[in-house]
């Protein structure tokens, strides 16, 4: 008999899979819950109701347009998919299917967000007025909507097909086949996680910029003054960058993270000979985790509060408190939860795959711990940039450089520890995929409390919108100064969450990097597995049942092996390249017909013995089944190793996308920005015309916080916020596509000139460059803003004074780094990765063929 990957028909799924769909409608239960409760609150005055819809109006007609934009991307991909699908064979036809799904419900998550975020800020400001817990508690039950949604809808997306498939179709599809399959599907999520967080973040730092630059350094006017034409682009650009960008970008960080861990489990139960229903038990744990994450995040939700007049640091440490407990009932349920599920497996080492979990776990907290240490301003960090502003704006850019740099340290050292713990933990020493999948389970872990993660994230930006309509809706100081409080607890939970993603990111890279390796094994097995099927010269070659068993020979170091008329495997060479090249002029020239050998199975049956005869004598070479094939040994056969010229190019053509990725996203913000600034400057020269045609003299205006808040100009009301709104709309969509784009042609590109190799080098340049540039952006851009922060609070001169304009433009700097190039590095990583896995198909088929052409084969 030739090994087999067991089908999976009859088989049932273990009652612990059902923590996922469970814990998925649990989570969108409870944010329509929390949506209708604070909606029933108050949105105060109706001039607070007016800024508010202004806002929304702008965020809406935002999304809307950059749907229409992303649709035709969405088409063309899709487009190319069925035809590698249903006209090459290349592609599985559920793929276009469930990529199309994926993006949907990763911009739906997005939509639902910025809609939550836009109608709580008003409502957040009218509740401040009343207490600091009750403005707290309607914003971070608002930022629980998005958290929840994300984590529902992305695992009830995960849960569904993989019963669907399991259950209905396999009599079809091997386990490894169904989980190849749905990580595919990935593509769409992070696709569409790239455009939502490169426009969104090109749309808020061009309003965030101007805003910042012409209004409180130029002119002297706050930047959430109703007097700042760009106010209400930048707050719009808080929701659709801050708020529907990251709803995006952790959607498919959560999805990703799941689905590579379910593909690692599934080839780790085939490398361990589990039978089928061990097997899906291994692949439902991931899910079954993510479920019980949920559960765990609603019940630390409610856990959440702080009492009046608390201190930055006493708020913060109220968040705090909500994390941590949620991360305490996961690291005590997945005890449980894994005993229950795997306990019963002798192969399985379920303690030390628990152990992976609390890895991941802790790894996040120690990374949202270091992230915090160099962007709070309760920190030195932080403070020493401020303190560099008392000789001008540029020691303020050096030392925010230089603390992004140096904080680097903390997660990079942290996902060292965490993978070569979680490796070691899960059984990586004596069976590779398992460690593999261990370092899955633990970026599922770290992620499994992003119900309550993401919410302190998302209430961030609906406390700045909440400042900001106090702001301009003229509120007293006690609420000002109620909103500002929870905007600066905003700016560093909202770092704390970028930190979050980008750690989990690496992980969760790692195991589609290996995710990648298994994809690649499976097509080749299905593309050599039964050419006699297709026609041709194959033809000619007959197998006859009962027959002695026979090899035939592909090229390249690949065979058929077959033992009766209907039953074929593919096979790979795994021994030295000298053994490689004998048989390559073995066969050469040799028509279909001669190209059978004898051969001898061995006793195991994991490997044959294909039997061969030069002028130099008998000589025998090792055929490994390639279902069967350890990964270290199919990276042998493509001779993935640093001493390849195409690994190298590889790595330097990772290094190169992250480099000219930031680069074209920070170009965007300028360009931007640069229309955003003269737009800010021309209503700023129209608006002291039209005072003065009011009868304002000069002195009267000396002081821009004396000027009325609007004026009327050849019968155009000014400041016109709708036109700053439509200048970011309009760079935001115009720039996004071409970087986004890229991340999709690069990974193809490459993979067919330079074959598997080369992507493998692509994607170990991209997670390594990537993780790095990424943590340093969004860490010196957290620390700028709070430096400025902290100025405003009094330091240093307070607001005003040329201290804070040197701070001011500090973080004008940092606004691309944190909030539009950083944090799309975390989505690259992994849409290069998935992007790879999804092409897989193509790169083993066509790569050879392309790279003859052009003499790198």
């Amino acid at each position: 008999m030739l090994p087999n990957l067991s089908l999976l028909a009859a088989v049932a799924l273990p009652p612990a899979y059902f923590l996922a769909p469970a814990g998925a409608v649990i989570a969108l239960v409870f944010a329509l819950l929390f949506y209708k409760g604070f909606m029933k609150q108050s949105e105060g005055t109706p001039e607070m109701v007016r800024i508010a819809q202004a806002v929304r109006d702008g965020a809406y007609a935002y999304l809307g347009k950059q749907r229409n934009v992303v649709a035709i991307v969405f088409v063309l991909l899709l487009a190319l998919l069925l035809v590698l699908a249903f006209g090459l064979g290349l592609q599985e036809k559920l793929t276009p299917l469930g990529v199309a799904i994926a993006g949907i419900f990763s911009g739906l998550c997005g939509y639902l967000g910025m809609k939550t975020a836009t109608n709580a800020s008003a409502r957040t400001t009218e509740a401040a007025k009343k207490s600091l817990n009750d403005g707290l508690r309607v914003a971070f039950r608002a930022g629980a909507v998005m958290g929840l949604c994300v984590t529902g809808f992305a695992l009830l997306d995960v849960s569904v097909w993989f019963f669907v498939l399991t259950q209905f179709f396999g009599d079809t599809f091997s386990l490894v086949d169904i989980t190849t399959i749905t990580l595919s599907f990935a593509m769409g999520a992070s696709l569409q996680a790239l455009f939502a967080r490169v426009g969104g973040g090109i749309y808020t730092k061009a309003a965030d910029v101007g805003a910042d630059l012409v209004g409180k350094v130029e002119a002297g006017i706050p930047e959430d003054d109703a007097r700042n034409p760009a106010t209400i682009a930048d707050n719009v650009g808080d929701n659709v960058g801050d708020v529907a960008g990251m709803g995006a970008d952790l959607y498919e960080s959560y999805y990703g993270s799941i689905l590579a861990a379910m593909a690692l489990a599934a080839a780790a139960s085939l490398r361990l000979g589990l039978d089928a229903s061990q097997s899906i038990a291994l692949v439902c744990a991931p899910p079954a985790l993510a479920g019980l994450g949920i559960v765990c995040s609603v019940l630390s939700i409610f856990s959440v509060k702080a009492k009046e007049n608390a201190s930055f640091a006493q708020l913060l440490k109220s968040l705090h408190a909500g994390v941590w407990l949620s991360s305490a009932l996961i690291i005590a349920g997945s005890a449980g939860l894994l005993s229950w599920l795997l306990g019963g497996i002798e192969a399985v080492n379920w303690i030390g795959l628990w152990g992976a979990i609390v890895v991941g776990l802790v790894s996040g907290l120690v990374i949202a711990f270091g992230t915090e240490r160099y962007t709070s301003y309760e920190h030195k960090p932080t403070q020493r940039i401020a303190q560099q502003s008392e000789t001008g704006s540029a020691t303020v850019i050096i030392a925010g450089i230089a603390e992004g740099m140096i904080s680097t340290w903390v997660p990079l050292l942290t996902v060292v520890v965490a993978i070569v713990a979680s490796f070691t933990l899960a059984g990586g020493n004596d069976t590779f995929l398992m460690g593999v999948f261990g370092v899955g389970i633990a970026a599922v872990g770290m992620l499994s409390t992003l119900g309550i993660t993401l919410a302190t994230d998302a209430y961030g930006p609906i406390a700045d919108n909440a400042g900001g309509n106090a702001e301009m809706t003229h509120q007293e100081p006690q609420v000002r100064e109620r909103t500002d409080m929870l905007d600066s607890l905003g700016n560093t939970t909202a770092a704390t969450g970028k930190g979050f993603a980008i750690g989990s990111a690496a992980l969760t890279a790692l195991a589609l990097l290996a995710a990648y390796v298994i994809t690649v094994q499976a097509a080749l097995n299905k593309q050599v597995q039964n050419p006699f099927a297709a026609g041709g010269a194959y033809d000619q070659v007959e197998f006859t049942e009962g027959v002695e068993p026979s090899v035939w020979y592909h090229g390249n170091g690949l065979f058929t092996l077959n033992e009766s008329s209907s039953d074929f495997a593919a096979g790979v060479i795994v021994a030295d390249e000298d053994l490689r090249a004998r048989t390559e002029a073995f066969f050469a020239d040799k028509p279909a017909n001669e190209r059978l050998v004898a051969k001898d199975w061995a006793p195991d049956k994991a490997f044959v013995l294909a039997q061969m005869t030069d002028g130099e004598g008998d000589f025998e070479v090792k055929v490994v089944p390639a279902e069967l094939v350890t990964l270290p040994k199919l990276m042998a056969y493509y001779n993935v190793t640093l001493m390849n010229p195409k690994v190298l190019c590889g790595l330097f053509l990772g290094v190169m996308l992250v480099f000219v990725f930031c680069a074209m996203t920070m170009n965007a913000v300028g360009r931007a920005a640069y229309a955003m600034m003269n737009e800010c400057r021309r209503q700023f020269v129209i608006m002291k015309q039209g005072f003065i045609a009011d009868g304002k003299t000069e002195e009267e205006l000396k002081n821009p916080l004396d000027w009325p808040f609007e004026t009327t100009v050849d019968g155009h009301k000014y400041p016109d916020y709708a036109n700053c709104v439509s200048i970011s709309t309009s760079g935001a969509l115009k720039e996004m596509v071409v970087p986004s784009v890229m991340a999709v042609l690069v990974p193809l590109i490459v993979g067919l000139l330079l074959g598997v190799p080369g992507v493998m080098g692509l994607l170990a340049g991209t997670l390594v460059c990537g993780f790095a540039v990424a943590i340093f952006m969004a860490n010196a851009g957290g620390a700028w803003d709070n430096a400025k922060k902290f100025v405003e609070t009094g330091e240093h001169g307070g607001k005003g004074s040329d201290n804070h304009k040197a701070t001011v433009v500090g973080d004008t700097v940092g606004d691309p780094f944190k909030d539009t190039s950083g944090p799309s590095l975390n989505i690259l990583i992994k849409l290069v990765s998935i992007v790879s896995v999804v092409f897989a198909g193509v790169v083993v088929k066509l790569s050879p063929i392309v790279s003859g052409w052009i003499g790198l084969s």
